[in-house]
């Protein structure tokens, strides 16, 4: 693993943790790098239901690392090689079957904001700032995570973000469903646990079906197609239907058996 951040396995939950807390966390080229190996480590470890995310020390992420943007983006072609690492992380987060969440603390802005917005939900604590500030640094978001933005909060509240680049609190997040919800801070890894918990309790099968589904609509696609029809079919002919089922009838907590 890089420096920067670290990946570990609490039982069925993979935990991916900045660790420049002296630095705000802020992610490196290199962090965006290795976001998408980080990613496919973990959809191909069967033993690994939900993906963690969040940051060491007092901060989630402050965003890119701006002090390598003299000798990292200085031309249009570094720019462009940098825009594509950033996209690439994003869309892998995005993209990924198995649940992503976000577990936010202080700031949670620029990049940081973006990476927890490619996430599939976000649990903040109650002294988290969210913020996208590219307009103070004369950049235009990219057309990726802006079309995921725009579908969190609706184009109102992203041009407040992305036009203002002001910073907003963990209840006005909330309240404009950019955060799913928000705890203490010493109740946060606890209810992001809870809630990890019981997306690893159902069927596996129909949550990263379902998430598959979700991610196609959310790219615009308008109806469905031989990969929907095909993930539908197998869960009614699969394993973890017929135990959900059973599970039903006799009144007992189901053990689906997808992994």
């Amino acid at each position: 693993m890089i420096e920067g951040f670290e990946l570990v396995r609490e039982g069925d939950l993979a935990w991916l943790t900045f660790t420049r807390p002296d630095k705000h966390n802020a992610i490196t080229l290199e962090m965006w790098s290795e976001i998408p190996r980080v990613v496919r480590e973990v959809e191909d470890d069967p033993a690994v239901k939900v993906l963690m995310v969040t940051g060491s020390g007092a901060n989630f992420s402050a965003g890119a690392d701006i002090g390598e943007f003299r000798e990292l983006r200085s031309s249009a072609e570094g720019a462009a090689r940098y825009d594509e690492a950033v996209q690439e992380a994003v869309r892998s987060l995005s993209e990924m079957v198995k649940p992503s969440v976000a577990v936010v603390r202080g700031n949670c802005i620029g990049g940081g904001c973006q990476i927890s917005v490619a996430c599939d939900f976000r649990f903040a604590a109650a002294n988290a700032r969210f913020g996208i500030t590219p307009a103070k640094l004369g950049i235009v978001y990219d057309y990726l995570s802006t079309r995921q933005l725009v579908g969190l909060v609706g184009p109102a509240q992203a041009r407040y973000f992305l036009l203002s680049g002001q910073l907003v609190d963990a209840p006005r997040a909330r309240e404009i469903g950019l955060v799913n919800d928000t705890s203490t801070d010493d109740e946060l890894d606890g209810d992001a646990r809870a809630f990890a918990a019981t997306l690893g309790s159902r069927s596996q099968f129909a949550v990263r079906g379902m998430n598959r589904i979700i991610t196609k609509i959310t790219d615009g696609q308008p109806e469905a197609d031989d990969e929907v029809d095909r993930i539908r079919s197998e869960a009614i002919t699969g394993p973890d239907y017929a135990e959900g089922v059973s599970a039903f009838l006799e009144r007992r907590t189901p053990q689906f058996p997808h992994r």
